[in-house]
């Protein structure tokens, strides 16, 4: 791990530098404090944190930056379509829902920390909300194409032991096609608006973590 951050830092710095990553105009959201602390580390004069957690360490943090306005508010996901049919979270929306997604993959799904869960998704939102709420919960995430087949489905199912998997309407029948194959699997999340026999629906449960 810490070979990794080693490398993975200075492509942080590039960037964090590049004029073109500013958020329509407003560079403050890139702050000198976050690039000069990578640079201490990376120079050694700082020791990489053996335990590191990107939900709680960076989302959470940044979520309280702004609370006391030490950050301004520009969204912390921001998602569009081919359809322009826009998702945009704040950094406090986009814990606070990846927290409640952590909560149905928990109490739901029934898993637990060191887990695996497969997901087979297009880039929506929900993607990215399993992806942090997994870091959260100490999940382990195994993400797929949705070009995937039967056979590579069941394939990553079975090399994995997955006890969850999470997919769409367009991908369910493909996985219902291998269940009989596939020995750990618990549960199966489904994430669209309408309902599907033996599938918990991930929309729907999120919105039961309100009440």
């Amino acid at each position: 791990m810490r070979t990794f951050l080693k490398s993975w830092i200075p492509q942080c710095l590039w960037i964090l530098r590049s004029p073109s990553r500013t958020f329509h105009g407003n560079n403050r959201l890139l702050t000198f404090q976050i690039t000069s602390h990578y640079e201490s580390i990376n120079q050694g004069e700082k020791e990489v944190p053996e335990y590191f957690n990107f939900a709680s360490d960076v989302l959470d943090k940044w979520t309280q930056l702004e609370k006391v306005g030490r950050k301004p508010a520009n969204p912390a996901f921001w998602w569009v379509n081919d359809k322009g049919e826009e998702v945009k979270w704040s950094f406090e929306e986009f814990g606070s829902l990846s927290k409640k997604t952590a909560n149905v993959l928990s109490e739901a799904c029934g898993l637990r920390r060191g887990d695996r869960i497969v997901a087979i998704l297009p880039r929506v939102p929900e993607w990215w909300l399993l992806n942090v709420a997994c870091m959260r919960a100490g999940i382990v995430l195994f993400p797929g194409t949705s070009q995937l087949t039967a056979k590579d489905i069941l394939y990553r199912l079975q090399a994995s032991k997955a006890k969850c998997i999470v997919t769409n309407d367009t991908l369910a029948p493909a996985v219902e096609s291998v269940l009989s194959g596939s020995e750990f699997l618990k549960s199966k999340l489904i994430v669209g608006q309408g309902s599907r026999d033996g599938w918990l629906n991930f929309k729907e449960l999120l919105a039961d973590q309100n009440t």
